[in-house]
């Protein structure tokens, strides 16, 4: 499909998208959205910065109806920095519709006893938000969603692990007989499909293949700590060059606060984000942050899931996410995003290989990199050691023995004796060698003139 007119949009919408530069569908967005306006249950999978948010965005638009105030779509989503990118693309798709779509924003953190009383002048047509605060509204009997008739479940992987799917269940069972539901995630986890057969009737489930699980404009970089102080080396990669925008992923709120406190040091205008800053400051902090007002962002997995800024050029991994890999994927796909260029950097540990190896399990190829005079280089190959053995490795079984009898802590000595076993082992090998070539030049020179006799 070469364009969103072929979709059959309203004209305000096709507006819409043209006023954000978007004119060709991205493949979730080609797969799906024709199934979801011919009223199907979908589940959709695919990878962060893949264009879901507008792939189910759309074709509720087009079926709202402004003439009819009351609930007509709910949509739910894990955290309140998720909640706020989807609510601020409805309102930039609401905008140019000529008659007013009311969307109710509801999230944690906010006023709900105002949103309570708002609601009982006047129900929005489209609802948004974080699943407990929705549910809080419906319990209470100010949110009426029974006249809805369709239901998204964004980053539903991201819901359970968080706690929220039987939230979500509950909201889910509110609705009316009739519900469309949508299912919208970078990864499916078996566990949710419980829920998905409670609710949907075959459903289309369309998984998105991709070449890399990161996106191809990402240079993906490994870079080791081994001999480093880690704090000086994040502080040396951010100046390196002009980043335009450096997100740094930690994986606990302490460490984002050290780290924030020691590049506040260098002189670096820092940004920091955490569960533990409270709603309002978050979102003043997100304010300022996409007006540029800070280059550097300190983050934790739980903000890396809900950022969604222009512009982001690098993105540095403090460590591996341990609880979930998937995490590094969210953390890498913040840079990259809408055919832009972007550097993704990990720092590791020598602890961390089987965390790195897990991840190139999954299909993620790292570059070796390191840092020297204030530039980035190219490193060795962590798997370097594999593809060529030692000469040892070649040993009879008895030095290979000797060797791996080797402790941690050995005696003085022990390695030089080491090499001395391995030099006289060589030199008796060579003298059997020129022994055994010495008696068969011997035996034909033997066979040789006995033939002539």
């Amino acid at each position: 499909m070469s364009n969103f007119s072929e979709f059959h949009l309203k004209p305000f919408i096709l507006a819409a998208l043209k006023d954000i530069g978007f004119s060709k569908p991205t493949p979730v967005q080609e797969k799906l959205i024709p199934k979801i306006m011919q009223g199907r249950d979908v589940v959709g999978q695919s990878a962060t910065g893949s264009g879901k948010t507008h792939a189910f965005l759309l074709p509720i638009f087009n079926q709202l109806n402004p003439d009819v105030h009351e609930v007509q779509a709910v949509i739910t989503t894990p955290s309140r920095e998720l909640a706020y990118q989807i609510i601020d693309a409805a309102k930039q798709l609401a905008k140019h519709s000529d008659k007013p779509i009311s969307t109710g924003a509801y999230v944690g953190g906010t006023d709900k006893l105002r949103q309570e009383n708002k609601l009982k002048r006047e129900q929005p047509q489209l609802v948004i938000g974080t699943p407990g605060r929705i549910w809080d509204l419906i319990k209470n009997g100010g949110l009426d969603v029974h006249t809805a008739s369709q239901l998204v479940i964004d980053e539903a992987d991201m819901t359970l692990d968080m706690g929220f799917l039987d939230v979500v269940d509950n909201i889910a069972a509110s609705f009316g007989k009739h519900v469309q539901m949508m299912v919208f995630s970078a990864t499916i986890p078996q566990k949710i499909n419980v829920f998905l057969r409670k609710y949907m009737e075959n459903p289309i489930i369309e998984e998105i293949p991709v070449s890399s699980i990161i996106s191809p404009t990402i240079d993906n970089w490994l870079i080791s700590t081994k001999g480093h102080d880690k704090n000086q080396l994040i502080y040396r990669l951010l100046t390196v060059g002009e980043p335009y925008l450096v997100l740094i992923f930690a994986n606990t709120r302490k460490r984002v606060e050290e780290l924030n406190d020691y590049l506040k040091k260098q002189g670096l205008k820092v940004a920091m984000i955490h569960g533990g800053v409270k709603p309002r400051e978050r979102k003043q902090i997100m304010r300022r942050v996409k007006n540029l007002d800070f280059q550097f962002v300190v983050a934790t997995d739980l903000a890396a899931r809900g950022i969604d800024i222009e512009g982001v050029s690098e993105v540095i991994n403090d460590d591996i996410p341990t609880e979930d890999l998937e995490f590094f994927i969210h953390r890498v796909g913040r840079t990259g995003r809408n055919g832009m260029s972007g550097v993704s950097i990990t720092l590791y540990s020598p602890d961390e290989e089987k965390d790195v190896q897990e991840l190139e399990n999954m299909g993620i190829h790292f570059k070796p990199k390191a840092l020297s005079n204030h530039e980035i280089v190219d490193s060795y190959d962590r798997h370097r050691r594999k593809t060529h053995r030692k000469k040892h490795d070649k040993l009879d079984p008895t030095m290979i023995g000797m060797i791996k009898k080797k402790k941690k802590k050995v005696k003085p000595g022990y390695k030089r004796r080491i090499k001395m076993s391995i030099a006289r082992k060589d030199e008796m090998d060579r003298r059997v060698k020129k022994r055994e070539e010495a008696r068969a030049e011997r035996k034909q020179r033997k066979n040789s003139s006995s033939r002539y006799k």
